[in-house]
């Protein structure tokens, strides 16, 4: 019923290109055309398996990106590096007072971009129509559970209803396919992806489970305490009726099953357990300007202090292309040295 891992990519010798031409490609051939920007760092949840309750230090706003700023790097990806999907993160990129506006002027770019958002809902049932107006194609939304006290305690908040409310909202405005993100922790929501997966059947959304990652702020993960992808499967088979999706997965994280014969799916991302890495296809921008190009990765590239000493666009694009070129065959988690990055989930953007 499982799927055999991605083999590790193959070492490819990448052509020589003359500074000012090319895309984001890697030593390993492989080419990044799916955008992560991150545009801020606050969220209005606290959950276990991202922050302290008591929540962190945040970006001072001047180290953050202007709104002008982050649209003219998503600009430079597209029109110049081959970027061809935006995703919106944060932190909770709700909280971004220009948001709609950053939205609109992406799906503005020519070639037009895929546009997307990852969000906690939490205000989406206002901002719906907006984001929908501003050109928005999509929501994906962070739910980890349908019980209010597991979501009391996962996110020491009371907001489940919030939620809910943003789900049907994203689905009203037409930001289909509506995705739902859940993480299993064992001891606290061990219990739900069989509740989760019944809801959204019923709703019509589609629901991805994704193996907890070593990148919560307080660095408490361990491997031994992480719901893998077996158990995910396990839980769901005693109920569902599971057979692989034979449509082509390509660089997508997520291993699809079809529930009860189709053709509605359930995903699962096992990005500890059966690395993707050698599929990846991401590129990140950091909320203060800096360019990651895995989430485990310890080295960042610095493209905010070169835009702002004027760094003309040719000049930003090179130094992505650069940055590109460092990036590591895996993100190294069986390794025995391996370290968590020091920048939690909601500092680097998922």
């Amino acid at each position: 019923m499982t799927s055999e891992p991605l083999p590790d990519p193959r070492v490819r010798e990448v052509p020589s290109t003359p500074p000012g031409s090319g895309g984001l490609v890697d030593r390993y051939g492989r080419v990044a055309t799916d955008l992560r920007v991150s545009l801020t760092d606050r969220c209005n949840l606290r959950c276990t398996y991202c922050m302290p309750p008591e929540g962190l230090q945040w970006l001072p706003k001047v180290e953050q990106l202007t709104d002008d700023e982050v649209t003219r790097l998503i600009r430079i990806g597209v029109e110049q590096l081959g970027i061809r999907e935006v995703r919106f993160t944060g932190g909770e990129p709700l909280l971004r007072p220009g948001l709609p506006g950053i939205v609109a002027t992406t799906t503005a770019l020519r070639p037009r971009p895929e546009v997307s958002l990852t969000t906690n809902a939490i205000g989406l049932s206002r901002m719906a129509p907006a984001l929908a107006a501003a050109g928005l194609d999509r929501i994906n939304v962070s739910l980890d559970t349908l019980d209010r006290e597991r979501f009391r305690q996962l996110t020491h908040r009371d907001r489940l209803d919030d939620v809910l409310a943003g789900l049907r909202a994203a689905q009203d405005a037409g930001l289909t396919p509506v995705k739902v993100n859940a993480v299993l922790l064992h001891g606290l929501n061990d219990v739900d992806a069989v509740p989760l997966l019944e809801f959204c059947l019923e709703q019509g959304y589609q629901l991805r489970f994704i193996e907890q990652m070593p990148l919560d702020a307080h660095h408490a993960w361990t491997r031994g305490r992480m719901v893998t992808a077996e158990d995910i499967l396990e839980q769901l088979s005693a109920r569902f009726t599971l057979t692989p999706d034979v449509e082509e997965r390509g660089s997508a994280p997520a291993e699809r099953w079809l529930v009860d014969g189709g053709p509605a799916t359930v995903g699962v991302i096992a990005s500890v357990t059966r690395s993707f890495c050698g599929a990846c296809d991401r590129t990140r921008l950091t909320a203060d300007g800096q360019v990651r190009n895995c989430l485990f990765a310890r080295e960042e590239s610095d493209l905010r202090t070169a835009m702002r000493e004027g760094a003309t666009d040719q000049e930003l694009a090179d130094r992505w292309r650069v940055a590109t070129l460092g990036k590591l065959p895996g993100h190294g988690i069986d390794d025995p040295g391996f370290l968590q990055p020091s920048r939690p989930m909601s500092a680097i953007g998922g």
